[in-house]
Order: structure tokens, then sequence, then C-alpha cells
């Protein structure tokens, strides 16, 4: 399997799936569909548990920034770091200028805000909706607690910055 597998393609492609075995009619086969995806998924989050136990912290650490790995230890809550840091780290790996407001743990909803620098002058780079888009792929990957993403309004730039200089020197005249 590719290092480059979308978590969210897949779990997208998994529904789809589902969605043309209920089309047949069929709900016994729909039910042991999803009791089929239950079974793998309990089989290889044990297999992760069993890796995870065993490497400990240290070795583990180092693969914390790969997007799938990430996703699989935090599907399967193995992974070692708390919503927060994985929240951080997303922001990080989308490298996207927004600032963290707040995340509600009850709610999923995370808020976020551009920050001042990224308002730019509108010329060119990514829109709002390519910035979200990344962004919430990213969350899916290394915080899948995050329902919902939340951008405020950028705050409002500052007082315009005054320069003073100096006149250009121009002669006395005296009558």
């Amino acid at each position: 399997m590719s290092a480059a597998v979308d978590a969210r393609r897949a779990g997208q492609r998994v529904e789809e799936v589902l969605d043309r075995l209920d089309a047949t009619g069929d709900p016994a086969a729909r039910a042991a569909a999803e009791e089929l995806v239950r079974v793998l998924m309990d089989f290889y989050g044990a297999g992760l548990a069993r890796i995870v136990e065993r490497l400990g912290g240290g070795p583990l650490t180092e693969v914390l920034d790969d997007e799938l790995v990430a996703s699989l230890l935090s599907l399967h809550d193995l992974h070692p770091e708390d919503v927060h840091t994985r929240i951080a780290r997303a922001l990080d790996a989308a490298d996207d200028p927004v600032e963290l407001l707040g995340f509600d743990e009850t709610s999923g909803v995370l808020k976020l805000r551009p920050r001042a620098a990224a308002t730019g002058c509108g010329c060119g780079g990514s829109g709002p909706d390519t910035v979200r888009r990344t962004l919430e792929d990213a969350l899916v990957c290394f915080a899948p607690e995050v329902t919902e993403v939340e951008m405020e309004p950028a705050a409002a730039p500052g007082p315009p910055l005054l320069q003073i200089g100096v006149r250009p020197h121009t002669p006395v005249r005296v009558p």
C-alpha cells in the first residue's frame, strides 16, 4: 500500500461500498459488511496497540508527523499526544497562517482566525475554501476529534503607520 494513502478518502470509500450494499435492499448484506468492517478495525487496532505497547514512547515519537500513522493511532485511540498537541501538529502540517482561538472538546468545534499577516493584499495565494480544505485534511489525520472548524473573521488591523519624514528643502523667500 502506498504511503500516500489519504485517510479521508479511505473512509469515504468504505462509506460508498456500504451505501452500495444498502442500495441493493438487502439489510443482511449491509449488516454483514458493517460487522466485517468492525472486526477488521478491532483486529488492526489490537495489532497497533501491541506495537505501541512494545515500542514504548521512544521510537514511536519519530513517526508521529506522518499523517497516515497519526490517523491510525488516533482512530484506535492509541496516539500518545493529547488532542491539543495534535491540533497544533495539524496546524503546523497544514502550514496555513491561522491563530488558534480555542477547541471545545465536548462539541468538537475548533475556532481559528487568520493571522494578521495572512490577510495580505488579496492578490493571488490560497482562497478561504482552499485554506479550510487544507486545514480539515490535516485535522482528519492528526485530530479526528475536531468535527467542525469555525473560522472567525481576521482581527481588525491596527491604525495605519504614520510616516514622518523630512520635507523637501525649499528656500525661504524674504520680502
